[in-house]
């Protein structure tokens, strides 16, 4: 006959490295009140459930109504690496909500987190960027990314951390250079993105040319490519296997050549061969940028001459589906056909 037994296991559904958490309305009050216990275990299992509420938007809400935010900066300085990951682990959950991104720019919690850039704890790091590179994708949090100073050491960060946390580097670079580039330019970010152009890592690259883009954008720092060198480099890139990487180069490339010292570097370097072989790919991504490039050496006099000879790769563009690469290649038409005004036409 089957006797019962009083088993010594906890029940499947009871996770006991998470505070209990309150019913209803009590729950998030709780939670805070435990965050800020002198007990070491009770604000660890406070953040693991904290973990969990805030995948629900209106948790991410109720928790900033409540003040969370003020308590979770001050835990980011803690000693125990368990806290401060699981603390950087709930900002960059509530980084993912809308509402959650606003809040954290409105507390200051970009200046905050600047003391993890060092953290011995990988995971810790990690998150902290996750952080940066979520709130750098709206204009205020960009703009609090570079009033907090970061850019400097993000472009020095980019020489030592990890390949995944470098990804995120390049993402909040990428956002944060495209309002003002000075910063970067004076912290040798041209040269250093120059390195990564050769990464072996696909994201890497592509990554580093977009932030060239970006940088490239801008007078200043079309001067700097070209003073290092890019140019070249970004043009052994069109013919890298992976369609990402092609556009993010064409891209740079596009910008860098609207300086005159960007084009004839360019000529110099032979760089109409491939941007015409990206033209000839209908189905390339890159197309559009390579149009526009190409449309920018024609400017040149051995730009337009070589370009003459090889006029009809434009003008099978103008049948493309996409309309913005019909009048990029309207445009190249125009230039390369270009004729300079003769006195002698007058008569």
């Amino acid at each position: 006959m089957a006797q019962p037994r009083i088993s010594a296991y906890l029940p499947p559904d009871i996770d006991p490295t998470k505070a209990a958490v309150a019913f209803g309305r009590r729950a998030l009050p709780k939670l805070k009140e435990e965050l800020q216990s002198p007990e070491l275990l009770t604000q660890q299992r406070a953040l693991m459930a904290l973990c969990d509420l805030v995948h629900d938007p209106e948790k991410v809400y109720q928790a900033i109504a409540l003040g969370f935010l003020d308590s979770l900066k001050t835990l980011l300085v803690h000693q125990d690496q368990t806290v401060r990951q699981k603390t950087t682990e709930v900002l960059s959950v509530m980084a993912l909500h809308s509402i959650g991104r606003e809040g954290l720019i409105r507390s200051g919690v970009i200046s905050a987190l600047t003391g993890l850039l060092d953290d011995p704890v990988d995971i810790c790091r990690k998150n902290t960027h996750q952080i940066f590179d979520m709130l750098a994708r709206l204009p205020e949090g960009a703009g609090g990314v570079l009033k907090a100073g970061l850019i400097p050491p993000l472009v020095l960060k980019l020489k030592t951390e990890l390949d995944e946390i470098q990804e995120l580097i390049l993402g909040t670079l990428s956002n944060c250079l495209r309002v003002e580039v000075s910063e970067a330019l004076a912290a040798g970010a041209v040269s250093v993105l120059k390195e990564k152009l050769s990464h072996p890592s696909t994201a890497i690259r592509s990554k580093a040319a977009w932030v060239l883009l970006e940088i490239s954008s801008h007078a200043e720092g079309k001067i700097a490519v070209c003073k290092e060198e890019v140019i070249p480099v970004l043009l052994s890139l069109l013919e890298d296997t992976q369609p990402q990487v092609q556009v993010s180069s064409a891209g740079a490339l596009m910008f860098a050549l609207v300086a005159p010292q960007g084009r004839c570097t360019a000529m110099g370097a032979e760089a109409i061969p491939p941007l015409l072989s990206l033209v000839a790919e209908e189905t390339s991504t890159a197309r559009l940028n390579a149009i526009k490039a190409l449309a920018l050496l024609a400017e040149l006099p051995g730009g337009r001459g070589t370009l003459l000879a090889q006029r009809d790769s434009i003008l099978r563009c103008l049948e493309d589906p996409s309309e913005a690469v019909q009048r990029a290649a309207e445009i190249a038409i125009t230039v390369i056909d270009w004729k300079p005004f003769c006195s002698r036409d007058l008569f």
